[in-house]
């Protein structure tokens, strides 16, 4: 397992001074991030290897957002590997050990040269420890679209939502599909299943049901195929808090 302390920063936070859900993410990304780095297996591990980890789903569960200037630790940890697939956890908790949200994620390991899916190297099962998953309700990857949406304004992809891998970072095809939630809306549980990845350039055409409790918005390519589905709940699937972590 691996954890860092942080205080919730004024950068962080929405209008009524809580951190939003997009910095949430990017604490739970950040925390990954630095666990690989730190066993040696990080960014340039893969670049050596040709390989990467692409994120095909994530389900984060909100108990309640931190404010301006809480201290928080947030934690992850891998807890299985399946052929190409890898299962992770994540958490954020207060100093006092008040479990604020958890998150449960599935990633998938690239060759970038052959363009094909991989098996974790021999280095990488040593590394990560493998450890047992948190207890929470754990949704289905796949996301249902309701048919009775509309489409709204089409965005096109920028430099800034680039990442290091030159393609559209997860977290920013949930901060696109976040403009479409109402403003009255609390999210108490996002999904967000990865189809395809988007460039520099490329079109996205959110397309937005809404229903009482649920927003489900399909972030589209002009053709109709989707890059990214996300869910948004106004109801949790569970805390993670019966395991003491």
């Amino acid at each position: 397992m691996y954890t860092f302390k942080s205080q919730i920063r004024y950068s962080e936070c929405d209008s009524q001074a809580r951190l939003t859900l997009a910095s949430l993410l990017n604490y739970f990304q950040d925390s990954s991030t630095f666990q690989s780095e730190f066993l040696g297996v990080g960014g340039q591990y893969l670049k050596e290897n040709n390989l990467v980890w692409v994120l095909s789903s994530w389900q984060i569960v909100v108990n309640r957002y931190p404010e301006l200037c809480e201290e928080v630790e947030t934690g992850t940890f891998p807890y299985g590997f399946k052929g190409c697939f890898g299962y992770r956890n994540f958490f954020m908790r207060t100093s006092g050990g008040e479990m604020l949200a958890c998150a449960n994620s599935l990633w998938t390991l690239l060759h970038l040269e052959r363009q094909t899916m991989a098996h974790p190297t021999q280095r990488m099962k040593e590394a990560y420890e493998i450890e047992e998953k948190l207890l929470m309700e754990y949704a289905p990857r796949k996301i249902d679209v309701p048919g009775n949406g509309v489409y709204e304004e089409t965005i096109v992809v920028k430099k800034h939502h680039l990442d290091t891998n030159h393609h559209v970072n997860n977290g920013q095809f949930v901060d696109m599909a976040m403009s479409s939630v109402p403003e009255d809306f609390t999210i108490r549980q996002m999904r967000a299943e990865y189809r395809m990845q988007a460039h520099l350039g490329d079109k996205l055409c959110p397309y937005v049901a809404r229903r009482p409790g649920l927003c489900t918005i399909s972030l589209q390519s002009p053709e109709g195929k989707p890059y990214a589905i996300v869910e948004f709940a106004e109801s949790g699937g569970g805390s993670g808090e019966e395991r003491t972590i």
